[in-house]
């Protein structure tokens, strides 16, 4: 057995962990900041950032001092008891996000499943829609999670294929079309759930002026506005919320992801006490939700982003990599999306599929994904350097290059 043989660990994940992902074979084995290790001892520049989960980098000292503090105290205690920590992350997490009050959960999906349950209740008890007739218009190309009620409403047969028969109560609309969600809308209709940004769709950003006539009609027609921000929000796109850039406030926030400082699944629904007020006492529940580690760690992000320095990162870092990233349209790049410092960088038809790019890019020292065949997705941690993006740009135009002959 040698442990400095990624081939080694390689065989292990192929013949043990049952294979729902395809990840480039880099094996690793330490890491802080914007950079990984291999088992080998070979650097990488972190240009995924767990997607969005390590926004603050790996091991940010605050959140590992939070986690190192908060072992030595308690960890669980399940929501039987109160524990200290959590009304403390639920106030001051609902302060941050100019919300109410907070549902914490775990994982992103949890969050989610949490939102359309609510929703639903509240279409029941206060909206007045009959029994069983709650309906949620969603948006086409959506990601939002791997359960089968969120598959339920995904379009992307990969996600759909031999996981049938799903789950009713959901309507789907074209993305950014405003008058085709307004079609959609009934007297049925609990909510309209979206990401302000398209993360696993390839970043798309709506047109101009769309979340804004989504609020409109939400409020027209007294339906809930539910945001997914479990990759959008908490400084990714050079806000808090990625909605901030528009001026619109939902009813419905989802986070997760950088909520746990990439050190454990933390994810919370918050917003409107109206809304969330619908749950009571055995209604909804987890056992690890809201737990004491869980909440540390979460308080520590809080405190990350009070300041307000990672989204000024976000925003001016995000600027130059956008910059950056324009000069190379028309040289084996077509478009690049985003906002902040989250691009999606679709390749041109002579470049090919975005796997080969990724591989020979990891090769090379920066590691990034590939999602839809020819979108590679940008969104390093926001402590990443102006000269740390200018490496990863930069290695990937020699890579373009060297494919364009």
């Amino acid at each position: 057995m040698d442990t400095r043989d990624p081939g080694y660990f390689l065989g292990l994940d192929d013949t043990w962990c049952a294979h729902n992902y395809h990840p480039l074979p880099v094996v690793v084995a330490s890491a802080e900041g914007a950079w990984v290790t291999d088992v080998a001892g070979h650097r990488y520049l972190d240009m995924l950032a767990g997607y969005s989960a390590l926004n603050f980098g790996h091991r940010h000292p605050d959140l590992i001092a939070a986690t190192i503090e908060q072992l030595g105290r308690v960890t669980l205690t399940s929501r039987a008891f109160h524990h200290d920590q959590l009304g403390l992350f639920c106030q001051e997490l609902a302060e941050l996000t100019g919300t109410d009050m907070v549902l914490p959960m775990n994982s992103g999906a949890e969050a989610v499943e949490s939102a359309i349950k609510v929703a639903r209740k509240w279409a029941y008890r206060v909206k007045g829609v009959p029994e069983n007739r709650a309906q949620i218009i969603t948006a086409g190309g959506n990601f939002h999670g791997r359960t089968i009620s969120i598959v339920s409403f995904s379009d992307d047969p990969v996600a759909t294929a031999d996981y049938g028969p799903f789950t009713p109560g959901f309507v789907a609309v074209k993305y950014g079309d405003a008058e085709a969600l307004q079609s959609a809308i009934s007297a049925d209709t609990a909510a309209v759930l979206l990401e302000p940004i398209q993360g696993e769709a390839g970043v798309l950003v709506p047109p101009p002026g769309y979340l804004a006539e989504v609020r409109r009609l939400c409020d027209e027609h007294d339906v809930l506005l539910i945001a997914d921000e479990i990759q959008s929000g908490l400084g990714r796109t050079g806000e808090l919320l990625a909605l901030d850039h528009d001026g619109v406030r939902a009813d419905l926030y989802t986070l997760g992801k950088a909520l746990g400082g990439g050190i454990l699944p933390v994810s919370a629904v918050v917003g409107r006490r109206d809304v969330l007020g619908v749950l009571t006492p055995g209604s909804h529940g987890s056992t690890f939700g809201g737990n004491p580690l869980s909440c540390a760690v979460g308080r520590a992000v809080v405190a990350l982003l009070r300041t307000g320095e990672m989204q000024q990162r976000a925003r001016e870092l995000g600027a130059h990599l956008h910059a950056r990233l324009g000069e190379l349209v028309g040289h084996g790049v077509a478009e690049v999306r985003g906002r902040g410092l989250w691009a999606g960088v679709e390749l041109s038809p002579e470049i090919g599929l975005g796997r080969p790019v990724s591989e020979e890019l990891a090769r090379r020292g920066v590691l990034v994904k590939e999602t839809h065949d020819t979108t590679l997705r940008f969104a390093p941690p926001l402590v990443i350097t102006r000269d740390e993006v200018d490496t990863a740009v930069d290695t990937l135009a020699a890579v373009l290059q060297e494919i364009r002959g």
